[in-house]
């Protein structure tokens, strides 16, 4: 079954970052990340992994690669290819977006999510068949 959302890097990053300033997002982070119904990519892995292992989330050194082992094991992940990239690479110029974000907004697509939960989209935008939702907001 295809996960409906697709979850972005900062959820991650809130859920399990112990930095101070992240307190106030955590437990809606938390609460995204304890459902069962999202899938990620190796993308969203690798930038997860590359944040979490900042002094300044205070987590044990190997923590960040047990959650993204952990994560890879658990939830359906898209992997990076040539057609995504090449696709990404449309999606970018078409919207002009970064194309990181353009890549995850593929990778959301290709997985089979209608949306995708980041606060670095505008919220409520939809980029062909997968919608923005900033669960930060309101």
């Amino acid at each position: 079954m295809n996960p409906a959302y697709f979850l972005d890097t900062n959820i991650l990053i809130y859920a399990t970052s112990l930095a101070a300033d992240h307190a106030g997002k955590k437990a809606v982070a938390r609460s995204w990340v304890a459902r069962d119904d999202w899938g990620l990519s190796t993308q969203v892995l690798m930038e997860f992994y590359a944040n979490a292992r900042q002094h300044r989330h205070g987590l044990p050194p190997a923590a960040p690669r047990q959650l993204v082992a952990q994560l890879a094991r658990q939830r359906p992940v898209q992997g990076m290819d040539r057609d995504l990239v090449l696709e990404a690479l449309e999606l970018r110029e078409r919207h002009q977006i970064s194309h990181w974000d353009a890549a995850i907004l593929c990778a959301a697509q290709r997985i089979g999510a209608h949306t995708v939960v980041s606060e670095d989209l505008a919220h409520g935008q939809a980029y062909g068949k997968v919608t923005v939702l900033n669960p930060f907001l309101g």
